[in-house]
């Protein structure tokens, strides 16, 4: 998969993390991924088509830091991941799909997007739709980490 498709999402991420949540968050090194199993404890994963590729993308967060974004971004802090905290996820999940589908349109990638399914528990399962390999991004910061995932065929 080539950079100029994955960095698109990897920035969208940090720009939305960063303006709705005032979060700084710190991309380490991409990695491929060869089993479903979440890296972390709630996944929001949005299917994509267009008439050049179809893939799909998830974002990842550790309840931790899921917790401490839900705090930041709406002033309430649950015990543990809740309904709120999945719609959330899915709000950002489609926050983050649709600032990649901006800086993607503007390289000539066209896409529609799905509705997010959000998913969550310790040893959740991601399906991805194609078969394409899967790029795994994990990202750090000091409330924990998150995971973004891009695969297209």
């Amino acid at each position: 998969m080539r950079a100029e498709f994955v960095n698109p999402f990897l920035s969208s991420l940090v720009n939305v993390l960063t303006t709705m949540a005032q979060l700084e968050i710190t991309p380490k090194k991409p990695q491929l991924k060869t089993s479903e199993i979440a890296k972390g404890d709630v996944s929001g994963l949005i299917g994509m088509v267009g008439p050049k590729t179809k893939g799909s993308f998830s974002v990842t967060f550790e309840e931790k830091l899921a917790l401490e974004i839900m705090s930041r971004m709406l002033g309430e802090r649950p015990s543990s991941i809740n309904a709120d905290v999945t719609d959330m996820v899915g709000e950002i999940t489609n926050m983050v799909t649709g600032g990649a589908k901006r800086l993607l349109a503007e390289k000539g990638f066209d896409f529609d997007m799905a509705t997010p399914v959000v998913v969550s528990g310790r040893e959740h399962t991601i399906t991805h739709k194609s078969e394409g390999q899967i790029i795994i991004m994990p990202f750090e910061c000091e409330h924990g980490r998150a995971y973004i995932e891009i695969c297209f065929d």
